[in-house]
């Protein structure tokens, strides 16, 4: 597949959305990682952000959440009409974005429970903790336990959860599913859906592009920092070139 066959992969619709990247260029020093990509998002959608090793996946995540590194350098982020551009890290959380990173960020001598409470201190009106529970049994059940001590799976709920305790209308997930044994994988996709028919906007890059396309509304497809797909999951899913060339399944 040609690398501009879509040409609509490196432009944003004009039609209104929740959600918007423009034009978006990203740095690591002097290594110039995110080449000036543009999507949309609706809200309530679920998007799988998809692409080989060093396609630009995760710094595109965290360009978004508006962390230190890479350095955005130009373009515009949107989110529910507030420009994420303009803000740091923190004023971005307060803004409604959550991000998931791969290594979860378990924080090291707190229980689950005072991960969750902590997360609510720092912006108290999202999900209250039983509600998390009642999303995540296993984390009820193991409240008093160092959160570092849990599983690959229960670390990834509670990873979620602690996003979910924060007041979010963006969420972003780093490899949710890497590391996880099948059944796990099943019940992080069970979350997925659930946070979704809440209307919670959910970005997903995992390097399982067929059971992130199987979750997913839309997908978008990272080559070396450039979009090179923009469109449908079910049209990945259905076009075995496009999944060979860019996916290697």
């Amino acid at each position: 597949m040609d690398k501009k066959a879509n040409m609509g992969a490196n432009q944003a619709s004009n039609a209104p959305a929740f959600f918007s990247v423009w034009d978006m260029h990203a740095y690591y020093g002097e290594s110039y990682i995110v080449q000036g990509i543009s999507f949309n998002i609706h809200e309530g959608e679920i998007l799988a952000l998809l692409g080989r090793n060093g396609a630009g996946k995760t710094s595109t995540l965290r360009a978004i959440a508006r962390v230190d590194d890479p350095v955005l350098t130009h373009g515009e982020i949107w989110l529910d009409h507030q420009p994420l551009h303009e803000m740091v890290s923190y004023q971005a959380a307060i803004s409604g974005v959550a991000l998931v990173p791969e290594d979860r960020r378990i924080i090291a001598g707190l229980t689950v429970e005072e991960n969750l409470q902590l997360a609510q201190i720092v912006q108290p009106h999202g999900w209250s903790i039983e509600r998390i529970y009642e999303l995540f049994p296993r984390l009820g059940e193991r409240r008093k336990q160092e959160g570092i001590t849990l599983s690959g799976g229960e670390q990834q709920m509670l990873a979620i959860g602690r996003a979910l305790a924060r007041d979010i209308k963006l969420l972003l997930l780093d490899e949710p599913y890497e590391g996880l044994a099948p059944i796990i994988v099943q019940e992080i996709e069970k979350t997925l859906r659930e946070i979704k028919s809440l209307g919670i906007t959910t970005i997903i890059v995992e390097q399982n592009a067929v059971a992130a396309l199987k979750l997913a509304d839309r997908a978008v497809i990272m080559d070396t920092g450039e979009i090179v797909f923009s469109g449908l999951a079910s049209e990945v899913l259905e076009n075995e070139q496009l999944r060979h060339d860019y996916l290697a399944i």
